[in-house]
């Protein structure tokens, strides 16, 4: 083990990227934006629990006033998500607005608004280069991507694809978030990327949301962590197109870091805008203790992304905790700060799935795992409920709903029929009725 060189206490006149970004930038290089919690979908492991619209979300001139903010503060690109964007009304009226005042715009879809109409538009000059579109796909068949997308999701996203495809739309992006289910299925996914001429964009499945329901029946393994790092350091060499947006530097413990800045860029270089403009540290820690404000009403997003003591904090010096005595501190910075809150852990420990073997330890031990401070599922569940869900949220039967003689003893049962049988019957009086009632009340097994 080596002892971590203890970290100056202002901005460094040189050094790395990562050094010079860890105290944090005028403005994100990007930031997420989620423009609303609806969505036709109810994933599995949807980070933002989303399902049903805040009745207080931003308007279309609160959010167009935002878009202002970004040009003004030279925000390179927003990321737009949900919930599903494209099912708020406004969507393509806001899209054209940020593309008309030169913030690029990169938003994430199930594909079920990406029409032949649509996606032509998005190939159009009109967009001038502005637009990305991420088409999410969890699986590379229906089977494992429907699972925890829901039925026919994995239909919807191919026929996006393929309408983006057709209208000549380049370069649109397949994002999966990588499961215990789909790591066998790396090369499947780059195969279908290269068919619809699209680029693969892996990303990692956080504990946040409902994803911390379904965590420990999803996140990969720890031989999978290593199968997935092998696969991308193959992949992401000699400029293959393999994008995974600094999800995984965790994994630079194996030993050669993975292109990217591989660093927790929350508060520094990154955040999250949620649907009523309460500004977060990270887009995978949707939690008021990552809350940093809201552009309503603390002046605006320039504000609270400069003066936010949250954001102050997280741009200070970290000591690194427990990790900083270990030798690939530097290489892994102690992980996914989203992972470890929504995991127990404490914020400067190792990352749950520390490829070294510390999460494991750490997860063993005495943890509390964080109430959501919201949840925006539908009330009810519908036909697009994932099976993974449907499987998950089965509700509890007795034994006997699930076999009448349940909990008795057959050799008993049939000695008294045998009896029984060979005696005369006797009308019950009212109060051996009602005991029968009792005794074979289904609900009270």
């Amino acid at each position: 083990m080596t002892i971590a060189p203890e970290r100056p206490t202002r901005r460094p006149e040189t050094g790395s990227l990562v050094q010079q970004f860890e105290y944090g930038l005028d403005a994100p290089i990007c930031l997420t934006w989620e423009l609303t919690y609806a969505c036709n979908l109810e994933c599995a492991h949807c980070l933002s629990s989303s399902g049903r619209r805040d009745p207080r979300e931003l308007s279309t001139e609160q959010a167009k006033a935002v878009i202002d903010e970004l040009q003004r503060m030279q925000v390179f690109y927003v990321n737009i998500g949900g919930g599903e964007p494209t099912i708020r009304p406004d969507f393509w009226e806001l899209l054209e607005y940020a593309v008309d005042h030169q913030v690029g715009v990169k938003f994430s879809t199930n594909g079920v608004r990406i029409t032949p109409e649509r996606a032509r538009f998005l190939a159009s000059p009109a967009c001038g280069g502005y637009v990305d579109v991420q088409i999410s796909l969890d699986g590379a068949t229906a089977e494992v991507n429907d699972y925890v997308r829901g039925p026919g999701s994995y239909d919807t996203a191919l026929r996006a694809l393929q309408n983006l495809k057709d209208a000549g739309f380049r370069d649109a992006k397949i994002s999966v978030v990588c499961t215990r289910e789909n790591i066998g299925q790396l090369d499947a996914f780059k195969a279908l990327a290269d068919e619809y001429g699209a680029t693969l964009r892996l990303t990692r499945l956080r504990p946040s949301g409902r994803g911390a329901d379904v965590w420990d029946e999803l996140h990969p393994l720890p031989e999978q962590q290593r199968e997935l790092y092998d696969w991308l350091m193959e992949h992401t060499a000699d400029g293959e197109q393999v994008l995974t947006g600094d999800s995984f530097f965790h994994l630079a413990a194996f030993g050669e870091s993975l292109p990217g800045l591989n660093l927790c860029g929350a508060g520094r270089v990154v955040c999250l805008i949620d649907p009523i403009g309460d500004v977060y540290a990270c887009p995978f820690a949707i939690h008021e203790n990552f809350l940093a404000g809201n552009l309503l009403a603390d002046g605006g997003f320039q504000q609270v992304w400069q003066t936010s003591a949250l954001f102050q904090e997280l741009r200070s010096p970290q000591t690194g905790g427990a990790c900083s005595s270990c030798q690939f501190f530097d290489s892994c910075r102690g992980g996914c700060m989203a992972a470890k809150f929504f995991t127990g852990l404490p914020l400067d420990g190792p990352d749950p799935e520390c490829v070294q073997g510390y999460g494991e330890h750490a997860l063993a031990g005495e943890r509390t795992i964080p109430a959501p401070s919201q949840d925006h599922s539908k009330a009810s569940p519908t036909r697009n409920q994932p099976v993974m869900l449907q499987l998950l949220t089965r509700p509890p039967v007795s034994a006997c709903a699930e076999s009448p003689l349940a909990g008795f003893d057959t050799r008993v049962t049939a000695s008294f029929l045998s009896r029984a049988a060979t005696q005369p019957a006797a009308a019950p009086d009212a109060s051996q009725a009602q005991r029968r009632s009792v005794s074979f009340d289904p609900d009270q097994s």
